[in-house]
């Protein structure tokens, strides 16, 4: 455990567990330099402790190289409950961990993730302050939209030479409450969507709702489009399936996309561009952010709309060294994060 901490540069992490409840959860906390750790609280089965940690020490380092790139004062954190095949009382559940929360005194603020909701955060705002995403703070999932659209539209520019997105064709993979928010900006911008989730029935409500063209699970990767854009869960891009891609980018919301270092120069060399996730799909962790400091709704949109300009420098500096773009946005954040 000492050595994926190390290997990450995690500064802590905590284990907590309750017994009445039958809460098992952990925090990871990357970084507190430029800021109190903020991240958001996934709640997932997982077949092991392992799995868990190695989940949330992996997403922590994201948030903070989230953070830092897109300018805000916060660290990077990342908390993980583990779901089990029945909870008595969910409601219970959410409270015992705000319990946690409040025991580390400010030093991690949790959001909505995977598998949780903003009723979630109204149970951990019972036990804490240090939450947001409740019902009256609202749901950041279109906010991560709108900046992904910024992304695509960088993307677009950078690599099809158009600022339209008129005609553009987009392989949406999940329509979860990111990705189906991030089709309906797409449709309404005049894309061809292509969909698929996991969910058929998810695939169904957006062909009679938004008119996409649905696609098979298995014919994901290999569809033909301008730009893949993964809105799930993350680790898909591994050598097989970039071998399978027929796009010209890629640009999505989910953490985490690369499932490796290797992968980002297997884009390259195929002559894929790829927006790194931590950059494209900060417009969530703006949003929770600025939110839970009072900001105003006009400051926080400017701020989501800026991603793109970010992506726009990253891809320019990516040409003029020859490097991937992953391998820009790492060393922009841990210029900010270590220097």
């Amino acid at each position: 455990m000492f050595t994926r901490m190390h290997s990450e540069n995690v500064q802590a992490l905590h284990l907590f567990a309750d017994q009445a409840s039958g809460l098992e959860a952990v925090i990871a906390i990357h970084s507190t330099r430029l800021g109190p750790a903020l991240g958001g609280c996934r709640y997932q089965p997982y077949a092991a402790i392992d799995s868990a940690v190695a989940d949330a020490v992996r997403l922590a380092r994201g948030m903070s190289y989230k953070a830092a790139l897109a300018g805000l004062e916060q660290g990077g954190g990342k908390a993980v409950i583990i779901r089990k095949p029945h909870v008595d009382n969910r409601a219970a559940l959410f409270e015992a961990f705000g319990r946690c929360i409040e025991s580390l005194r400010g030093g991690y603020i949790t959001a909505v993730d995977s598998g949780t909701s903003n009723e979630d955060m109204d149970c951990i705002a019972r036990e804490t302050r240090f939450v947001t995403s409740t019902t009256q703070a609202g749901d950041p999932a279109p906010h991560t939209a709108l900046g992904v659209l910024a992304g695509i539209r960088s993307a677009a520019r950078e690599r099809l030479g158009q600022s339209s997105l008129n005609g553009v064709r987009v392989m949406v993979q999940g329509l979860g409450n990111v990705g189906y928010a991030l089709a309906q900006l797409l449709v309404a911008e005049g894309v061809e969507v292509l969909a698929a989730d996991i969910d058929p029935g998810k695939v169904r409500l957006a062909v009679d709702e938004l008119g996409v063209f649905p696609v098979a699970l298995d014919a994901v990767y290999e569809s033909p489009c301008d730009v893949f854009s993964p809105c799930g869960l993350g680790g898909v891009l591994n050598a097989d399936a970039i071998g399978q891609l027929r796009c010209a980018a890629v640009a999505g919301s989910a953490n985490n996309q690369l499932v490796d270092a290797d992968a980002a120069d297997l884009l390259d060399a195929r002559g894929i561009l790829y927006a790194p996730d931590y950059v494209i799909n900060a417009g969530g962790l703006l949003y929770v952010a600025l939110t839970y400091k009072g900001e105003p709704a006009s400051n926080i949109a400017g701020r989501i709309d800026n991603i793109g300009s970010r992506l726009d420098s990253i891809f320019g500096q990516s040409v003029a060294e020859g490097r991937s773009p992953a391998t820009i946005a790492d060393r922009q954040a841990e210029e900010i994060l270590y220097s």
